[in-house]
C-alpha cells in the first residue's frame, strides 16, 4: 500500500536523525545539554504515538515509535542518574 511506504519513509528519516544524537549520548553518558523537561514530555509522547499505532494497525507507526521509545527512554534514565 502507498500509505505504508510513506509512512516507512517518514519513520525511517525522523527516527533515523534521532539516532545519532541519541547513541551519541548513550554513548558517552554526557547528559549536560540534554533538557530534563523535554524528555519527560517527549518519551510519553512517543509511547502514546505507539499507542495510537497499534490502534490503527500501523506498523510504520508502531516501529518508529517503538524505537524511538527505547532510545528516549534510555536518554531519559541516563539524564535522571547523571543529571
Amino acid at each position: 500500500m502507498k500509505l505504508d511506504l510513506i509512512g516507512s519513509l517518514a519513520a525511517l528519516l525522523t527516527t533515523g536523525a534521532f539516532a545519532p544524537q541519541a547513541l551519541k549520548t548513550i554513548r558517552t553518558r554526557d547528559t549536560s545539554g540534554i533538557s530534563l523537561g523535554m524528555y519527560m514530555i517527549l518519551t510519553p509522547g512517543v509511547a502514546l504515538w505507539f499507542v495510537y499505532g497499534v490502534a490503527i494497525g500501523s506498523w510504520p507507526i508502531m516501529v518508529a515509535n517503538a524505537v524511538t521509545f527505547s532510545l528516549a527512554g534510555t536518554i531519559l534514565a541516563l539524564k535522571l542518574r547523571h543529571g
